[in-house]
């Protein structure tokens, strides 16, 4: 039985390594005091083996089995390209 991986949606921020593209996700999350609607964001290590996305694409990533020590998350599709204007 295949169980399903979570996944989320996020903007490459950096390609330099060598297999490895850096995923900045970000959530709408309601403060608990303020009831304010704020922004957060974390930064994923994910692993790219099909796909070659470039600084600020929009990606999926999909959960995996630890690769590295910072890498749980693989590139699983592009979803919009980044427009380079100029």
């Amino acid at each position: 039985m295949e169980r399903k991986r979570q996944s989320l949606t996020g903007e490459v921020i950096s390609t330099k390594m060598d297999k490895t593209v850096v995923v900045k996700v970000t959530r709408r999350v309601k403060h608990k005091v303020y009831k304010k609607i704020i922004n957060t964001s974390k930064k994923h290590m994910a692993h790219v083996s099909s796909v070659e996305p470039k600084d600020g694409d929009i990606v999926r990533i999909t959960s995996t089995s630890p690769i590295s020590k910072n890498k749980r998350w693989q590139v699983s599709e592009i979803i919009r390209e980044s427009v380079k204007i100029g």
